[in-house]
């Protein structure tokens, strides 16, 4: 059951002054635990719907909270939750309606091949156990992943996870993983401007068939191809068509188990299809989700065939997950399921979404520095660059939108991607076209700000750069002046020198 207001009044008035949080973050909190906006952090109390609000009562809108996925505190989730955890909170070992019912609705989601779960608390454990399973079934070891790719904070998918281990001070790349090029028709190594006529998704998947050809070859194959359904640390990326049909012929012909990781992008958000791998017309091997089923709660599953399972089982050693599947972690995820149903949020996110890159394509009509709009559903990636023939990536701008947006507009955004300059949109499902309104009309100021600033230091420059052309020609007239004088005064005083020996010959 919710919180009544007045418990929420009474925890509110106990909280520790800003400064206080801050002062006792900085001293009891690992620093490698970043903050958003960290010149100015927020200090979010409280949240409903689509809003989050700090301690001041400031509303925001939150516009990259995927995580809560219909809606942060959601009523029907908090009472499942509340009413479960009132009841029983156990391990998985003891039998449980909540548990097997989870499986049933989550599975019947799925492809009917995908019919068997693995209940664990994150995307991270997800992505490890799908290795596990992988590795196991194929016997082998070695894994393609794309770059920029991001699958988690464990060990093993830190080792598959581009997007942190190409960073200053990440850890080398194992051998046993392989790097295929992120399929980015925008800014990747294959874009839409260089081939306009190729395609475009046989093109990216090919480096994928080359490794697997070169694994081949050597007598290894693949144990797995693991990427995210739509890239989202990448860049909001959306491969081309055709991408994932020709990447899964090619790993399954050396051997290999298909990994589709949907811990951002599944549940609805892509609004035409329930997990984002079905805009390509794919069936994985192996699904990992996590984020959005739990609306906050920590609850993540791996579902896979039962042959694939039937294998795990036959290594004899037991799957045993203390907190993956508890009745409370269950029926908050049964919960969610119910409510994407119920109050039709994958419509939403299909028909808000297309109403939501309208206007942002419209924004790009009008800016020049918006470069690229993409997304799918819910799913939006706005693309800055400084100049638009040559795309180049502008990362400033990006970081001062974000900025802006929130000290001026309350409106929550972020920035990923290589170069970190696309911003990015993946609100709760229950964004609204109010909701939509408001950021692009708040984005549209800024925007329109940021192009007059712009222009501005431009002009500056210009400026600036005609008065050292000036001054630079002026030394130049003057040195000349100087030049002439000085050449004159030598040919007069050789003429003297002329005539002075004229004299003293006669």
């Amino acid at each position: 059951m919710p919180l009544a207001s007045e418990q929420v009044q009474s925890v509110a008035s106990q909280q520790l002054s800003k400064a206080d949080t801050i002062k006792l973050r900085n001293k009891h909190i690992g620093q490698a635990c970043h903050l958003f906006y960290r010149s100015d952090p927020l200090k979010i109390v409280r949240g409903q719907g689509q809003y989050m609000f700090d301690e001041e009562g400031v509303r925001y809108l939150d516009c990259i909270n995927n995580v809560a996925h219909v809606g942060h505190c959601h009523p029907e989730v908090v009472r499942a939750g509340a009413l479960q955890m009132a009841t029983i909170s156990t391990n998985n070992r003891f039998l449980h309606d909540e548990l097997v019912q989870c499986g049933r609705t989550l599975t019947s989601k799925m492809p009917a091949s995908l019919s068997v779960c693995f209940l664990v608390n994150s995307g991270s454990e997800a992505n490890d156990l799908a290795l596990r399973l992988a590795r196991n079934y194929t016997k082998r070891q070695d894994v393609i992943t794309l770059d920029h790719a991001y699958h988690g904070h464990l060990q093993s998918v830190m080792e598959i996870s581009p997007y942190k281990f190409n960073q200053p001070g990440g850890a080398k790349k194992p051998e046993y993983v392989h790097v295929a090029p992120c399929p980015d028709t925008y800014g990747g190594q294959y874009t839409d401007k260089l081939y306009p006529n190729a395609d475009l998704g046989a093109l990216y998947a090919q480096p994928i068939a080359d490794i697997c050809e070169r694994q081949q070859a050597k007598g290894q194959g693949v144990a797995a191809f693991i990427a995210e359904s739509l890239q989202s640390c990448g860049g909001q990326i959306l491969p081309p068509p055709g991408y994932f049909q020709a990447a899964y012929k090619a790993v399954r012909q050396a051997g290999g188990l298909c990994i589709a990781d949907e811990v951002q992008v599944g549940f609805g958000r892509v609004g035409s299809h329930y997990w984002a791998f079905e805009t390509q017309g794919v069936v994985p091997d192996i699904v990992c989700v996590a984020k959005p089923m739990g609306n906050g709660h920590p609850v993540g599953a791996v579902v896979t065939t039962p042959e694939i399972a039937q294998a795990f089982h036959d290594t004899g050693i037991a799957y045993f997950n203390t907190y993956g599947g508890n009745p409370v972690s269950c029926a908050i995820a049964n919960a969610v399921m119910r409510i994407i149903d119920e109050e039709g949020l994958q419509q939403n996110a299909k028909q808000l979404g297309e109403y939501l890159l309208r206007g942002c394509d419209q924004l790009k009509l009008d800016y020049e520095c918006v470069g690229d709009v993409r997304g799918m559903g819910l799913f939006v990636g706005i693309e800055l660059v400084s100049d638009r023939e040559t795309r180049t990536p502008d990362t400033q701008a990006a970081r001062w939108l974000v900025n802006r947006m929130k000290q001026l507009h309350k409106v929550l955004i972020s920035s990923d991607g290589p170069n970190d300059n696309v911003i990015k949109l993946k609100p709760p499902m229950c964004f609204s076209r109010e909701n939509a309104d408001e950021f692009l009309l708040a984005f549209r100021e800024c925007l329109g700000t940021l192009q007059q600033e712009q222009l501005q230091a431009r002009a500056v420059e210009a400026a600036a750069a005609a008065a050292a052309a000036a001054a630079a020609a002026d030394a130049v007239t003057t040195n000349g002046v100087i030049a002439t004088a000085a050449e004159t005064l030598a040919n007069k005083t050789k003429m003297f020198e002329r005539q002075d020996r004229l004299i003293k010959s006669v």
